[in-house]
C-alpha cells in the first residue's frame, strides 16, 4: 500500500501576481518582514493622491485605466507618475506599457490580501 498522497496542480499564479503580505491581525503577531511589508502598502496608500488614483484604477471599467483616464487628480503629470511609481513600488499596482501609454491595474490578489489583513476573526461561541 503506498502512502503518497495525490495533490491537486495549481494553476501558476500570473506574472506580477502579488502573494498576500501577512495572515490577519488577529491570528497572531506580525514578523518583522510582515510588518515591514504592510507597513510599505499602508504608507503608500496614506497619501490622499495616491489614494485617488488607487481607487480610480481599482474601479476603472475592465479592471484596468489608461495612465490618460486617471491623471485628473489636480497635480501635475510627472507628480501622478511619482504616485503611480510608489503604488507600484508598494506591490500594489501592476503596469503595462502599451504604445505610448502606461496601463495600470490591481491586482484582485492585493485587494484580497488587504481585505484578509484587516478581518477580524468572529468571537469563539
Amino acid at each position: 500500500m503506498s502512502k503518497t498522497k495525490v495533490l491537486p496542480l495549481l494553476e501558476p499564479e500570473a506574472p506580477g501576481a502579488v502573494a498576500p503580505c501577512c495572515p490577519p491581525l488577529t491570528e497572531r503577531p506580525f514578523t518583522a518582514e510582515e510588518a515591514e511589508t504592510a507597513a510599505k502598502m499602508f504608507k503608500a496608500l496614506g497619501d490622499p493622491v495616491r489614494l485617488r488614483l488607487f481607487s480610480a484604477v481599482a474601479s476603472h471599467e475592465g479592471g484596468e485605466a489608461c495612465v490618460c483616464d486617471i491623471s485628473d487628480v489636480g497635480v501635475s503629470q510627472p507628480t501622478v507618475s511619482h504616485h503611480l511609481k510608489k503604488l507600484r513600488e508598494a506591490g500594489l499596482l501592476t503596469s503595462e506599457r502599451r504604445g505610448t501609454w502606461v496601463y495600470y491595474r490591481v491586482e484582485p490578489s492585493v485587494l484580497a490580501a488587504m481585505g484578509k489583513l484587516l478581518t477580524i476573526a468572529p468571537a469563539p461561541a
